[in-house]
């Protein structure tokens, strides 16, 4: 019997000490601000008793008064109370009183940074006088000036006067804030290590300011990522402390770049209905010379298509954003109805240009042999092309954007004599978009129109020809199979393409989202040729590796068709250009 008795009094008691305490706080006049700020202080109550909960009453009150006058409120009245239950619940009661307000608001930056705009903060009204007391703005705004000096380099600014007076008898609360930045700092020479392997020359160049220029943190931040991303380093350590300053205030700049490994190895995978498996294999040598050369291949493998590219690059004037590049390929692919073997030699030169436009203008020979069906002996064609690209690509994420756009132009062009079968010119654009509202409605659009101007378009090898229909073309139609035709029936692809997109997507949790689109489009021959029209709905993923889409498209045009689903996974493998 007493056995049973003290288990019951040991599952009586372990029941009470896990049980959830609650904490019930009301204020009046209500103030919600206050309400969630007293909350805030006070935390979770976890798992106290009853009679702890008593014992904690004291501190609980200091809490509460502590997160009442951070908002001013220097006359509020405290009760708590303890409530016995399953659930131990304390109350806690406050009447806040009158709050205190400001009085006289006296922010001032003095020297130099005053004439900067950093610095010239816009102004605040609850920061004005007759605006209720509330501390964290008070410490918000000399945080502001404080990091501000020391992100633009007056490092030997200080507030000369920083008080918050406070008279809770007259409910009034003034502002004394008052900062001397003294000069400021210049940012002096860049030296590099002499064991970067690198010319300093070229090193010189990825250096984003000038000697004798104002400090900014921005910009040593800048030079750092600059460092980073040539590929040329494992480890970049940029050293612009002020305690190295000269007596004029100039600080010089010491950059520790330690080489990375010559040689990486990259290799990804994804899938998709239109093309199956998918497989990317690239490797590159980042650095052949002390001036920076690299080289490497890249391998995309698909069952429609097969290719291996070359390359060998060199740096120009900015080495991030200027460089010419030699290349080589071989490429074999799959159309519905037709074969095609290409190879592929050029050269490029990619330079950032205005608005942060990528600029390539390029010289290829290209040399291809393709059939159409099957059944007839593979015709041979070549091109000598000059090209031109300008692309453009703003995202606020690389994985899984919110908003941003990508536009491209393509323009290629041939002469027939000229190591090349017949006249040519090939335009083709594009234009993707995407913006999200009030986080959970996003709306995709894309816009893709293309020709081809030729005096023999017999001559046009499949690989510059247009075909439609796909994951990312129109949906509802078979990866490619949207074509004029020959006499013998077989897909040959077309002169002029339009490809067109709308799409909904609603955001049901942070990485599921339900969608609805249209598709628009054709390849087409004239452009008096009708065009084919989907519609449908779909289901995205956020995974680790990139939106997974499952989509279940209608053609209108031929309802015959039946629905079709269209599945992709992994991130959008790099075309070669």
């Amino acid at each position: 019997m007493l056995k049973k008795l003290s288990g019951w009094l040991l599952l009586a008691t372990t029941g009470m000490a896990f049980a959830e305490a609650k904490l019930e706080v009301s204020v009046e006049p209500a103030s919600k601000a206050l309400k969630e700020n007293i909350e805030a202080y006070i935390g979770d109550l976890e798992d106290r008793d009853a009679e702890a909960l008593r014992r904690y009453e004291r501190a609980v009150k200091a809490q509460v008064e502590q997160a009442s006058q951070a908002l001013g409120y220097y006359h509020a009245e405290i009760s708590t109370e303890v409530v016995e239950g399953d659930k131990p619940t304390l109350k806690v009661k406050v009447q806040r009183g009158q709050p205190v307000r400001l009085g006289v608001v006296n922010i001032e930056v003095r020297g130099p940074a005053a004439e900067l705009k950093a610095f010239q903060f816009e102004p605040e009204p609850k920061l004005e006088p007759g605006a209720r007391l509330d501390h964290s703005l008070y410490e918000g705004r000399k945080s502001d000036i404080q990091n501000a000096a020391l992100r633009l380099g007056f490092f030997q600014g200080k507030f000369i006067e920083h008080a918050l007076v406070i008279d809770p008898a007259a409910n009034l609360a003034d502002i004394h804030l008052v900062f001397d930045s003294g000069p400021r700092y210049l940012l002096g020479e860049v030296f590099f290590n002499d064991d970067s392997k690198i010319n300093q020359d070229l090193l010189q160049r990825l250096v984003p300011f000038k000697a004798g220029e104002p400090y900014n943190s921005a910009r040593v931040a800048k030079l750092t990522q600059n460092l980073q991303e040539t590929g040329y380093f494992a480890d970049v350590r940029v050293d612009a402390s002020d305690k190295n300053a000269s007596s004029t205030h100039i600080i010089p700049v010491q950059v520790t770049a330690l080489p990375a490994k010559p040689r990486t190895m990259g290799v990804g995978f994804g899938y998709s209905t239109d093309v199956g498996v998918r497989g990317r294999f690239s490797w590159e040598r980042h650095r052949v010379n002390r001036a920076g050369h690299k080289y490497g291949f890249d391998a995309e493998l698909s069952a429609p298509r097969q290719n291996v590219t070359t390359w060998y690059q060199i740096p120009l004037t900015s080495p991030l954003s200027d460089h010419l590049r030699f290349f080589g390929g071989y490429e074999r692919r799959e159309l519905i109805d037709a074969d095609t073997e290409r190879a592929t030699l050029g050269l490029q030169w990619q330079k950032q240009v205005k608005w942060d436009w990528q600029r390539i203008v390029g010289l290829r020979y290209e040399q291809e042999k393709f059939d159409f069906g099957g059944n007839t002996k593979k015709r041979t064609t070549e091109f000598l092309m000059p090209s031109v690209v300008f692309s453009k690509l703003k995202s606020d994420s690389p994985l899984d954007p919110s908003h941003g756009y990508r536009a491209q132009l393509d323009v290629r062009m041939a002469r027939e004599g000229f190591l090349a079968d017949a006249d040519l010119v090939y335009v083709n654009a594009l234009v993707k978009g995407l913006t999200t509202v009030a986080d959970r409605h996003r709306f995709l659009g894309r816009f893709e129109i293309g020709a081809i101007d030729s005096n023999n378009y017999d001559k046009v090898p499949p690989s510059m020809r247009f075909f439609a229909g796909g994951d990312q073309s129109i949906r509802g139609y078979a990866f490619e199979t949207l074509s004029p035709r020959d006499a013998e029936g077989n897909r040959i692809g077309g002169r002029y393409l339009l490809a067109t997109s709308a799409e909904y997507q609603y955001g049901i949790t942070d990485k599921w989202r339900v969608a609805t689109f249209v598709d628009h489009g054709n390849s087409v021959d004239s452009w008096s040729d009708s065009m084919k029209t989907s519609a449908g709905i779909g289901v995205r993923w956020v995974s680790p590796i990139g939106p997974l889409r499952l989509d279940y498209a209608q053609p209108i045009n031929d309802k015959d068709k039946g629905w079709r689903i269209h599945f992709s996974i992994g991130l959008e493998l790099l075309r070669v250009s």
